[in-house]
């Protein structure tokens, strides 16, 4: 699908709001009943999360698995893959959410330690090296580097979701702010819409893990 703008997504600048307003609405009158669905339930996922709600799961997997299909017809190829990832993840997170240590009602939030962080950032690079070269030089993608960008770490930031840690919430925001440009570029509006308030929606989840992981030290 052509862009709606004329430079890559990271070099717009204010001219372009008058466009991005006539896509919003234009996405709006031509949005697929699949792209809503997958809006819908995506949103559900991020909120479900913020609250610490094991429905996180079977959201996020109806959204994803629509988002493979979608990915593909734009040609976010690597998007495309975390969106199989997503899946895969949210079946483990789901097993990990649903069994608690004995006598606690739920997995607690906690804290990378300094071997997790070092491991999540090394996730990250290699993720990026990785998806870039493939991009680059086995697909038509015409967005490899941000596209890898978003990829690597949306693939940290669901891990760590799994894992239930609080850093998790700082490799979504990132990978949401990336994403809108991204999305509005391919002219996905309604999409870039949806990861602006995924950016909301994670510094607002950011700020209720960080509370339960204080909560969980003081009872320690």
């Amino acid at each position: 699908m052509p862009s709606k703008f004329p430079n890559p997504p990271f070099l717009f600048d204010f001219r372009h709001m008058e466009w991005i307003m006539e896509g919003l609405r234009a996405g709006i009158v031509d949005m697929t009943w699949l792209e809503a669905v997958a809006v819908f339930f995506g949103l559900a996922s991020v909120y479900y999360s913020m609250k610490e709600n094991i429905l996180v799961f079977p959201t996020g997997i109806v959204s994803t698995l629509i988002y493979v299909w979608i990915c593909l017809q734009v040609k976010l190829y690597a998007d495309m893959g975390i969106n199989a990832y997503y899946f895969a993840m949210s079946i483990y997170g789901w097993y990990l959410w649903s069994r608690p240590k004995p006598g606690v009602d739920r997995v607690p939030v906690t804290w990378l330690n300094g071997r997790g962080i070092v491991f999540s950032l090394l996730l990250f690079v290699a993720s990026y090296g990785v998806l870039y070269v493939v991009l680059a030089t086995f697909t038509d993608s015409d967005v490899p580097q941000w596209d890898s960008f978003t990829t690597a770490s949306a693939f940290v930031g669901m891990w760590l979701m799994a894992k239930k840690k609080v850093e998790n919430w700082i490799a979504w925001i990132v990978t949401d702010l990336v994403s809108v440009p991204l999305y509005l570029y391919k002219g996905l509006v309604l999409t870039s819409f949806q990861f602006f308030v995924f950016t909301l929606l994670a510094v607002m989840g950011l700020l209720a893990w960080v509370k339960s992981a204080k909560s969980v030290s003081s009872h320690a």
